[in-house]
């Protein structure tokens, strides 16, 4: 095993060993821009078990997590709606970084630098098994959505459409 494919040890991979979460270590070749397209296909999984991890923010600047499908979209009204604010919108990759304290394109919700409320597509709790980023780009966990909820206590949402 070379440097190079030494498992990253990051705040989100803390945070789990801390809270006792059984999880598996996926690396692949990551694109930029490339998403949960190329993520599922270097690891030979259905779109739809990657889940993306979005910083976004509400109309006031206040950050947020939302947990969804890779092959689904955010309706950013309906969220907003959910949430009783006037607009939700994805937050710049800049700002994304500093509330997260990841680099986008490996934002993990787990271990982030600031603690901010997480919102996940309900449906992801019907899935088995998900992959998640691990907190880097090119690095994805996989484990029991379930454990998400015990670890992240998000609020159910049905806000996903197709992509």
């Amino acid at each position: 095993m070379t440097d190079k494919d030494k498992l990253p040890m990051t705040l989100a991979i803390r945070e789990l060993q801390k809270e006792g979460i059984s999880f598996t270590s996926h690396l692949y070749p990551y694109e930029e821009k490339g998403g949960t397209a190329v993520s599922s296909k270097a690891l030979g999984v259905p779109e739809s078990i990657v889940i993306k991890t979005l910083i976004m923010e509400s109309d006031d600047k206040s950050p947020l997590i939302v947990l969804m499908h890779g092959d689904m979209q955010v309706s950013t009204k309906q969220l907003a709606r959910e949430l009783g604010v006037k607009t939700i919108s994805p937050c710049k990759p800049e700002v994304a970084d500093r509330h997260s304290g990841y680099q986008v394109g490996g934002t993990s919700p787990f271990g982030t630098k600031k603690k901010m409320p997480v919102y996940m597509e309900k449906t992801i709790l019907d899935l088995e098994r998900i992959y998640i980023n691990g907190g880097k780009r090119g690095y994805l966990i996989s484990l029991d959505p379930h454990d998400v909820v015990k670890v992240l206590k998000p609020q159910l949402v049905q806000v996903g459409i197709k992509a």
